[in-house]
């Protein structure tokens, strides 16, 4: 057997010990695992349709037929359940404002819940695919948009061999400069579970896919276009819209319904239009 000099093993202990002593230690901020018999309204918002935005097609609505929990079978391999978010077809739908819509989906946020300034936020997601089909994960400051800064760390409108990250502030926003597309390797796409990421500091945003690295964006290139508005404490939202601007920009489709073209609407109407999210996590590193 070889022995090992005990001056050598107390050096090493040293070192060891040092090394822990540094490294920055991960609390905890916010964890939702999905695994209640309901929603948890202590955590989570249920967003209303007020004004549409962006020619969405959806009403959101606060149903337990859009937005419920499921375990099992139904979680799809999540194993403590999950959040499942469905877009039902409901022709002449009639939001509080007397608009019209003829579909009804769901949103939550987290907003004076749960905010947060710098850190990491991640979330466990699979979703269908189908033209139009536009769910969502981002980070949204509270104020006048886009001076409040929103952080999208998923979106995919239809196309499951993709996924957008992208950033909106002053100066840029809308068809934003600061956006980048994802393109999964082949075999693997956006209807299988991933963990979609962004780590916030004071001086970038890193976005990732199962730890990948997907995009970076720094101050220096936000200032370039503008104001940088990622200082101020954000809430998380999850949400699953239809149609509208980002969609049809992409899909080009304007009917029956703009950026939803029939196969997608025929989606909807079996069922099939549906986001399960395992998990939501959102850490800081304590200095």
């Amino acid at each position: 057997m070889k022995i090992i000099p005990l001056i050598f093993l107390a050096v090493f202990s040293i070192v060891n010990s040092s090394k822990a002593q540094h490294q920055p230690k991960t609390d905890t901020v916010f964890f939702e695992d999905f695994n209640e018999k309901a929603l948890d309204r202590t955590k989570w918002n249920v967003e209303v349709t007020g004004n549409t935005v962006n020619n969405e097609q959806q009403a959101y609505v606060d149903s337990a037929a859009t937005l419920y929990l499921v375990k099992g079978k139904a979680a799809q391999g999540a194993k403590n359940g999950a959040l499942l978010i469905k877009a039902i077809y409901q022709p002449g739908f009639t939001s509080k404002e007397n608009k019209k819509y003829d579909f009804i989906s769901g949103r939550i946020n987290t907003q004076k819940k749960m905010e947060f300034t710098y850190g990491t936020a991640s979330a466990r997601m699979k979703m269908a695919g189908g033209a139009g089909l536009w769910p969502a994960f981002w980070a949204l400051g509270n104020g006048k948009w886009p001076d409040c800064g929103e952080i999208d760390v998923m979106e995919t409108v239809g196309d499951p061999t993709w996924f957008s990250n992208a950033l909106h502030g002053p100066g840029y926003f809308g068809n934003t400069p600061l956006a980048y597309r994802y393109h999964f390797p082949q075999g693997i796409d956006v209807t299988q579970w991933h963990v979609y990421t962004v780590d916030w500091t004071a001086d970038s945003l890193i976005f990732k896919v199962d730890g990948i690295i997907t995009y970076t964006v720094t101050r220096a290139m936000v200032e370039h276009y503008g104001r940088w508005a990622y200082d101020n404490a954000k809430f998380v939202i999850l949400n699953f819209a239809l149609g509208g601007g980002y969609p049809q920009g992409v899909n080009k489709v304007t009917e029956p319904y703009f950026g939803l073209p029939q196969t997608t609407v025929d989606q909807i109407k079996s069922g099939k239009a549906t986001v399960l999210v395992d998990w939501v996590l959102v850490t800081k590193h304590d200095k």
